[in-house]
């Protein structure tokens, strides 16, 4: 017992540190910005749609935003694909096949396979605080959420507060794979993030051509 929390602060530690190696930050001119995360080494990053557009603002497919790599370096990304009903956005960081730092795409998890009680952890940029983290436990996933915002989707409910900033930064499990992306707050004590399934089908859509601004995310 006297050296099992030790083993497992720097475990957890150690994975939190190379689970921010593929965590960005997300910048909407000054309407505001957010987190996202890697999530090939094309240089696709997966966000939510509010951040990229911001406060108030409306983002078409084309448009440019400024990409902050975990190194510090600043990007520019092109905005490939958007949905927002699901709050998913895809961006692709330009120069990625040239001089670009090392990108270092996020492992993913089985988000279909989630459980009530399971560990997780939420990295992201809240309030400005770089890769900031904060863990819990799932309460439940599906589309039958009584939290869920609007019916037929599958959602991603943890007992974490993910302030501002954390929206669009991974979702982990206890092996650091992502299992979702960090969205919204659904009440005081309830967080919602979309789930890694859910993702992986929209970018898959989008790298066959298949999706645009407004296209409904797959569930």
């Amino acid at each position: 017992m006297t050296t099992l929390i030790p083993q497992l602060n720097s475990d957890l530690g150690e994975f939190a540190d190379r689970v921010r190696k593929s965590l960005v930050q997300v910048t909407a001119g000054h309407h505001g910005s957010g987190s996202g995360v890697v999530f090939n080494s094309d240089g696709l990053v997966v966000t939510n749609a509010h951040v990229v557009s911001g406060k108030g603002r409306r983002r078409s497919t084309g448009d440019r935003l400024q990409v902050t790599l975990p190194d510090g370096v600043v990007v520019t990304a092109e905005l490939l694909a958007k949905d927002e009903d699901s709050d998913v956005a895809v961006l692709k960081i330009e120069g990625a096949d040239g001089d670009l730092s090392e990108l270092y795409p996020i492992e993913v998890g089985d988000s279909r396979s989630l459980r009530a009680g399971q560990w997780v952890m939420a990295i992201g940029h809240p309030w400005g605080v770089s890769g900031a983290a904060a863990a819990g436990i799932v309460i439940g996933a599906g589309p039958d959420l009584p939290e869920a915002p609007g019916e037929g989707r599958d959602w991603v409910a943890v007992d974490l507060a993910l302030r501002p900033g954390y929206s669009g930064g991974p979702l982990v499990d206890h092996q650091g794979r992502l299992i979702g992306i960090s969205t919204m707050m659904a009440g005081l004590e309830v967080g919602m993030a979309v789930p890694a399934h859910v993702i992986q089908e929209f970018v898959a859509k989008v790298l066959a051509g298949g999706a645009g601004e407004g296209d409904a995310a797959l569930a």
